[in-house]
């Protein structure tokens, strides 16, 4: 900061600031974003006063000396999961992916080093690391061959202000789990200029010759996403039975088809609140009171039991059902 003073002939006057050049940089940046730290590292404030005093002659008006101030950059991050909920795994699964956001919220370019954590303990389990992925096509979709794996020091992503990039951490699940097993995975990202307490200066480290000061985050911060093993899996199959006018099973109109559909639970555990639907094919009307459950009749309507026909499709809620058994539903439509 420079600080030279200047003197003032002894005369009536009057000091006042003229911030001229930060009145410049407010009417050069009207349209600019506003970042999450503030001004943007490297920006040069610039103030200068000047005092008026009268004369025999009149006003005179002199100035003082240049102040410029470079503000430093701020290094802050955030990191959070965008995954809805626990992610579905399975015994000996590979390639669970888990999504992460990792923001810039210093006000300088940064680069971010990231690291994946799988050995996150009260857990059940401890996922493998298979690899960090970058999402190159900013969709928000893991894309095997278009996204970028991430190797640490190689192509930390570099953020602007306010940035964010998604990346996503490929895991295997250990054969050993069982049903209802949950396994942690975090991920961590670290300015590269360096991180620490709040307030730690790295000088001559920020974006545009100023100092980088670590921000409130610490310039390091992390977020977990969850697996959750469900052992049990479902096959589905549909199939059809024609009965035509004539004894026959052509499909002709005025036939009556009885579509059956069969879901199987296998492995282990149990397959919860397992819900059954299928809509009415077109060119032909569901024949009124034909749905069943298990061979036992079920009404059209949305009541006491498990199934209902709402004018488009047929739903049946079967509950929970272990590995071992089936659940079947049938119902019938007449071709028009």
């Amino acid at each position: 900061m420079i600080t030279d003073q200047t003197i003032f002939p002894r005369a009536n006057f009057a000091i006042r600031r003229l911030p001229f050049a930060a009145v410049a940089w407010a009417m050069l940046t009207v349209s600019s974003p506003a970042f999450a730290a503030g001004t943007l590292a490297g920006t040069d404030i610039d103030n200068i006063a000047e005092a008026t005093y009268d004369t025999p002659s009149g006003p005179v008006t002199i100035q003082s000396n240049l102040v410029r101030i470079k503000v430093d950059e701020l290094l802050d991050v955030t990191v959070v999961t965008t995954d809805p909920g626990d992610i579905t795994t399975a015994p000996g699964a590979t390639g669970n992916v888990q999504t992460f956001r990792i923001t810039n919220t210093g006000n300088g370019e940064e680069a971010f080093r990231l690291t994946a954590n799988t050995g996150i303990g009260g857990d059940d389990f401890d996922p493998t690391l298979t690899q960090i992925v970058l999402d190159t096509n900013g969709n928000g979709v893991y894309d095997p061959g278009v996204d970028t794996v991430y190797v640490a020091g190689s192509n930390d992503p570099l953020l602007q202000p306010d940035q964010s990039i998604i990346a996503f951490v490929i895991t295997s699940t250990p054969v050993t789990v069982t049903n209802g097993n949950r396994g942690t995975t975090g991920l961590t990202a670290v300015a590269v200029t360096g991180s620490g307490a709040p307030g730690t200066s790295f000088v001559g480290a920020g974006q545009g010759g100023g100092n980088a000061v670590v921000g409130t985050t610490g310039a390091d911060a992390d977020a977990n996403s969850f697996l959750a093993v469900q052992a049990a899996s479902l096959a589905l199959v549909k199939s059809a039975t024609i009965v035509d006018p004539f004894g026959g099973n052509r499909p002709v109109p005025g036939a009556v088809i009885t579509y059956s559909l069969v879901a199987t639970v296998s492995g282990a555990g149990t397959l919860n609140n397992l819900v059954l639907t299928d809509p009415i094919p077109v060119g032909t009307a569901y024949q009124t009171g034909s749905l069943t459950h298990e061979a036992a009749s079920l009404t059209d309507a949305a009541d006491a039991d498990a199934g209902n026909f709402n004018g488009t499709r047929i739903s049946v809620a079967a509950g929970n059902v272990p590995a071992g058994q089936t659940r079947t539903i049938t119902f019938r439509t007449v071709i028009q």
